[in-house]
């Protein structure tokens, strides 16, 4: 089961799936990008006999009406392949050969069975697929009552019934009333005496929802609560309780920490009332409950306690493993998860891993972590085997793509590698007894495959091949490039290789920023960079709360001279573009330097005052993004005004010497392109190059999120506009 690889030999497996590049004649293009598949293991029997895999392509998502973003009402486009795998066997079972919009797929408990919900473009219905012959149909609810688009879809543990949510009578109706209450009727009234923003009062209509047992052999619905959306839902091993959370929004919050009360509720399906088990409240329930669902822990300022239903009050089960010899400071544990005898709990704390018996009260600590963790690789636990014996987690190494799977003996304190190269891995699925092991694996610069590892296996068994057509494509290759900002931090950017790569030649370089970057992978927007003979780029930059806008400052530049001194890159043909936070750093950054040929910002904000009310749709985001979010101003418009100045692009202007391409979307409902007009306005009135280019059946990301012809106008604009800028450097058709 345990398939431990060298680096080196790593490299030689990761290459066997790149094709030279001199065999390869076609270039990657639009049309060939709105293709690619990207799988999901969407759902696995546990036994890990059985997957459920769902396809997506960029094609499937196109045609969104992103005017009707923020109507309950309104399910947007996302067209998907499923399949049916068997592992054992690759044998493959067609759920949707052609694309359709399904979702929430879940097996029964023995795996015979596989819920999921699908959407005509009308209304979701219920589908059942069984194993035995191979066969789907269709289970018609015996209710006037539509299925909700947020619905989940949980089976009882016999099979018979399943647990989902239903629209109340008249709520489509009411939903659209409300939706265009606020976007055309002749007079819109805002109150602030009103408990929520309007906008806030239609989107909680998303939230009534009426909760259900279907019985899947004939459709007979009987419903169960009325007043809540539960969340977290599970059954008792004999069917006769459900336990969830509830989350139930009281007033608009700014800060995202108040205006919501949660509740921990159990209910009989014997005709009962709920029992309320944690009171509402506005301090968040965290419940991991056991597999028996008799008991539950959480964490009370990093103590955690077991409360066992029927008892009066939860114990505090880590009191006297708060203190460490010679470290005054207490320890604060988080609960990852149960074993499934329910015996123990593994915890986690910033010193390590811990396994603890719930009776006894004994804590071992069965992995200590690094004492630096800068240095710590990234972790994640995956899944605890069935027999207690292996707690399975993700590994990525910190400063290396050797990224993988592997195993701790939580006896002995041994951590064995299960596959471990330079590979991408994501969406680990076990069975139970963690024989099976599905996941998605890609090589760095391909699409991602499912694969599997299955117990007796010489070597991890690939299960599909989506994407036979990029065989004779080109992709770039990449390579992880680490350097240092100019407050000496450490960081990494990942290269992307011009497909006529030739070591004897300097070339034009586009770089895509954002925040962080350092797993490879397949990307569409770097290949379509690439596929032009160009290096694309992506640059880490590290911040500081407060100062964000020096963040790319120090590190962009100083990530590409690191390219330009080992002679790849030329000085004078370099571009930069972002997309939404990283369109707003592109077009910060120009307004430091002069040091590109030309930059894009794609849907990103350029002065973050008006942003503050710019989308009303999503209500306070952008006060809290700025205020402590994603933005890092640190603090509110009132108390910091300058600091909004120093980070509105526009304000600086008249400091932009740099080529300006911006776009945007008409159905924006994150950036408005009202703030991007700003711009062109302002560098217009200063006699600035500048072209903006909006796209009226867009939305957040423009061209690229819209119709297939604007996607293609997209793209053919942006590299257009590099290529113009680059010297003697002319722009291919991109589609």
């Amino acid at each position: 089961m345990l398939y431990r690889r060298p680096l080196l030999t790593a490299l030689a497996f990761v290459m066997a799936f790149v094709i030279p590049l001199e065999a390869q004649e076609a270039r990657f293009t639009t049309e060939i990008a709105l293709d690619v598949g990207s799988p999901q293991v969407a759902a696995m029997t546990e036994d890990g006999a059985r997957v459920a895999v769902v396809v997506r392509t960029r094609r499937g998502r196109v045609d969104t009406d992103h005017m009707r973003f923020g109507d309950p009402t309104y399910v947007g486009p996302s067209l998907a392949t499923a399949m049916v795998i068997d592992t054992r066997t690759g044998l493959r079972t067609w759920l949707h050969e052609q694309p359709a919009q399904v979702d929430d797929f879940t097996w029964s408990k023995d795996g015979t069975k596989l819920a999921y919900l699908a959407f005509d473009g009308a209304a979701f219905s219920l589908h059942v697929f069984d194993a035995g012959p191979g066969s789907t149909r269709e289970v018609r609810l015996r209710t006037n009552k539509s299925i909700a688009s947020s619905s989940p879809l949980v089976w009882s543990p016999d099979g018979r019934t399943l647990l989902l949510t239903l629209r109340p009578d008249g709520w489509a109706e009411r939903a659209s009333e409300a939706f265009h209450a606020l976007t055309d009727a002749p007079i819109i009234v805002q109150d602030s005496r009103d408990d929520f923003l309007a906008w806030d009062r239609v989107r909680n209509i998303a939230n009534e929802q009426t909760t259900a047992l279907v019985t899947v052999s004939d459709g007979a619905v009987r419903e169960l609560l009325t007043d809540v959306v539960p969340q977290g839902v599970g059954f008792s091993p004999d069917g006769a309780r459900l336990t969830y959370t509830t989350s139930v929004r009281t007033k608009t919050s700014y800060s995202g920490r108040d205006g919501t009360d949660y509740g921990l509720y159990a209910l009989t399906l014997d005709g009962s009332e709920p029992v309320e088990l944690v009171a509402p409240s506005e301090e968040r329930v965290t419940a991991r409950w056991n597999d028996a669902r008799d008991a539950y822990a959480f964490t009370k300022e990093g103590a955690v306690w077991v409360h066992r239903l029927g008892d009066e009050e939860g114990v505090d089960v880590t009191e006297g493993h708060r203190t460490l010899p010679g470290d005054t400071a207490k320890v604060a544990y988080s609960v990852e998860r149960w074993s499934s005898d329910g015996r123990d709990l593994f915890l986690t704390s910033s010193k390590g891993w811990h396994v603890l018996h719930v009776a006894a009260g004994d804590l071992q600590t069965v992995f200590a972590l690094e004492e630096e963790e800068d240095e710590r690789p990234r972790r994640s636990v995956e899944h605890w085997s069935e027999d207690g014996r292996y707690v399975f987690f993700s590994h990525s190494a910190a400063d290396r793509w050797e990224r993988g799977l592997k195993r701790l003996d939580v006896a002995t304190g041994e951590v064995e590698d299960v596959l471990l190269d330079a590979n991408v891995y994501r969406g680990w699925s076990f069975s139970t007894d963690a024989s099976s092991i599905v996941y998605s694996m890609s090589d760095g610069d391909r699409p991602e495959d499912v694969w599997a590892v299955l117990e007796g296996a010489a070597a991890p068994i690939r299960l599909t091949e989506l994407n036979p057509q990029l065989d004779d494509v080109a992709v770039s290759r990449t390579e992880l490039v680490e350097y240092l900002d100019l407050d000496g931090n450490t960081l990494y950017g990942i290269l992307y290789y011009p497909i006529d790569y030739d070591p004897s030649r300097k070339y034009p370089l586009v770089a895509e920023i954002y925040e962080q970057f350092f797993d490879n992978g397949f990307n569409e927007n770097m290949n379509i960079i690439t596929a032009q003979g160009w290096f694309g780029f992506r640059p880490s930059v590290q911040f500081e709360e407060g100062y964000p806008a020096e963040a790319w400052l120090k590190a962009v530049p100083s990530a590409i001279n690191k390219l330009i001194d080992r002679g790849l890159v030329d000085e004078d043909q370099l571009g930069v573009y972002g997309q939404s936070y990283g369109g707003y750093a592109a077009n910060l950054l120009i307004t430091q330097t002069d040091r590109f040929a030309a930059a894009a910002n794609v849907s990103g904000k350029v002065n973050i005052i008006s942003f503050l009310g710019d989308s009303p749709k999503i209500t306070t985001r952008n006060y809290a993004a700025a205020e402590n979010g994603q933005d890092r101003i640190g603090a509110t418009l009132w108390e910091q005004p300058q600091k909004y100045i120093d980070h509105s692009a526009v304000m600086f202007a008249d400091r932009i010497d740099t080529p300006l391409l911006m776009l945007s979307g008409e159905g924006d409902w994150n950036v408005p392109a009202t703030n991007q007009r700003e711009m062109y306005y302002a560098l217009r009135r200063l006699e600035k190059e500048v072209v903006w280019v909006h796209y009226t059946a867009g939305g957040h990301g423009a061209g690229r999120a819209s119709s297939v012809a604007d996607f293609h106008d997209h793209w053919q604009r942006m590299v257009s506009w590099f290529a113009e800028h680059f010297k003697g450097d002319g722009a291919a058709a991109v589609s």
